[in-house]
């Protein structure tokens, strides 16, 4: 690509960033990295009036725990700030001011209850209201007041707003990168307020005239954008920048895990699963909305889980670091349609990255949830559990609450096991079993089968008509990793007190087993 790529990230301060936001912002970061560009992260907080307080550092916490790093911005700098958009006020107001000057835009003095009057009423007859050149003409504005009534209306404090003039019955056309050409008539399009009453611009003003000073190459935004960017074009022809106009892309929705609809917070809450990438707590309610990370999923896994939202390297390959991603990602492999949410492969992808992990990394995990429960841990004990379980679990947290028998023996016995699984036979073979194990040295999982394999063979006995009640005794459930390995990591004399306690606490079930004939 021959020109100097530079794309934003401008997120609303209005609330948690929602994961198709960070979907966004991951997709401009690989479009851009790709091409030795520039990644700017913008913020836009024109909206006074959904203003969050916290919210931009929550936005910041979560592009930060992910991973990705701007290359210029708000918080970062640059030659082409403030990045802010709440500092830039004065900037839009100069170039609002010359559409108005050229009669490319005009105040208008409509108030919002007049304005809902005239849409109640053509409601009522199944219409809709459109502010354009079709109905302009009949409202309160520059257009049809004299020149000195508006300069009186304004001098007197009279509120107004800006609009823009917004041709009569002309095709607006523009390329979209993913979609292709995309024809509208202008006659469809509103003249949309540019400047409102507070003088703070809309997002349509503010976002054109900061992409062309920021000199941004390419628009990645969601599809929910797409209606507006006609809009955009004619803002950019009547500045004269339609020369240096960015490229447009934009992306599928999200939608939800039935396929059906927009992916939603409401749906995420009905079906228990994540929607921001951290906890958020609501400012209103108090309510605190859990995060991928407070969920327990690695920032790794779910970056790569984000990148197949909408968007295929044409491989079979499904693993990806972020390196590898920057590499494979194009434009062209973004698909048109819809992509359906499904945390099943979040999970799927959170199981990959914990298992590739070294039990090094891991273990922090297990020690934080170990201390939580005011249980004392060796190190080296906690980085061995780690090894056997990092492969049998979905998050770090099950670390523990998956592998609780390592640190507290067993009170109750798995009654499923029990049943089909502690019979004379395993009894009798966990008493020869005990005795020998208590007297061998060292103890580890390779020697501790070798003496389970010759009092087995004994009598000729089958392994799995032991091995359960075994584990049953150790661990105090039906399944788990390695039972060797078990032993070894919880030692010679746990293990034998273990198979005491199972023996003494279930020696009834014998009797009543051997009555049935069993």
């Amino acid at each position: 690509m021959s020109e100097k790529v530079r794309v934003r990230f401008a997120p609303s301060p209005t609330g948690a960033l929602h994961i198709g936001g960070v979907r966004t912002a991951l997709f401009n970061y690989l479009f851009a990295k790709k091409h030795n560009g520039t990644v700017i992260l913008r913020i836009e907080d024109t909206d006074q009036h959904r203003f969050v307080e916290g919210a931009e550092d929550y936005i910041r916490e979560s592009l930060g725990w992910i991973g990705m790093k701007f290359d210029e911005g708000e918080g970062i700098g640059g030659e082409y700030g403030p990045y802010k958009q709440s500092e830039r006020k004065a900037i839009y107001k100069e170039y609002a001011q010359k559409l108005l000057d050229e009669g490319k835009a005009y105040y208008a003095f409509d108030t919002a209850e007049e304005l809902g009057e005239i849409r109640k009423k053509l409601e009522a007859e199944k219409k809709t209201f459109i502010y354009n050149s079709q109905s302009r003409m009949s409202m309160k504005n520059a257009l049809t007041l004299s020149e000195a009534e508006v300069k009186q209306r304004i001098s007197g404090g009279e509120p107004y707003v800006v609009r823009l003039r917004v041709p009569e019955n002309e095709e607006v056309k523009l390329h979209d990168l993913i979609r292709g050409e995309v024809k509208v008539n202008s006659n469809t399009i509103d003249d949309k307020i540019l400047l409102k009453s507070d003088g703070m611009p809309t997002y349509h003003l503010a976002n054109v005239v900061d992409d062309y000073l920021m000199k941004i190459s390419h628009v990645i935004r969601g599809e929910e954008w797409l209606p507006s960017t006609p809009l955009h074009v004619l803002l950019y022809q009547n500045f004269g920048w339609e020369a240096s106009m960015p490229k447009f892309a934009h992306l599928p929705l999200l939608l939800k895990p039935s396929g059906q609809g927009k992916l939603s917070k409401r749906d995420a809450d009905k079906m228990g699963f994540p929607i921001f990438p951290l906890n958020w707590k609501d400012p209103k309610t108090g309510e605190v909305a859990v995060g991928f990370k407070e969920a327990g999923y690695l920032p790794d896994a779910f970056l790569n889980f984000l990148a197949f939202l909408g968007w295929n390297p044409g491989t079979e390959q499904e693993i990806f670091s972020l390196s590898q991603l920057v590499e494979a990602f194009s434009m062209e492999r973004v698909g048109k349609s819809g992509t359906q949410f499904d945390i099943e492969k979040a999970k799927w992808y959170n199981q990959q990255y914990l298992k590739e992990k070294s039990s090094e990394k891991l273990v922090g995990y297990l020690l934080a949830s170990l201390e939580k429960e005011g249980i004392d841990c060796s190190k080296e004990k906690a980085v061995q559990v780690c090894e056997l379980m990092k492969e049998r679990v979905t998050f770090p947290n099950e670390l523990y609450t998956g592998a609780q028998y390592f640190f507290n023996a067993p009170e109750t016995f798995d009654e499923k096991t029990v049943k089909k699984r502690w019979t004379a036979q395993a009894v009798t073979v966990l008493n020869d079993f005990k005795e020998l194990i208590g007297s061998f040295h060292p103890f580890e999982a390779e020697g501790i089968k070798e003496i389970l394999v010759a009092v087995l063979a004994k009598d000729e006995i089958p392994m799995g008509r032991v091995m359960p009640a075994l584990r049953l005794a150790i661990s105090g459930v039906g399944g788990g990793p390695d039972l060797t390995k078990i032993m070894e990591i919880i030692g010679e004399h746990e293990s034998v007190a273990r198979i005491d306690f199972a023996l003494e606490t279930l020696k009834d079930r014998i009797k009543i087993k051997t009555t049935e004939g069993n």
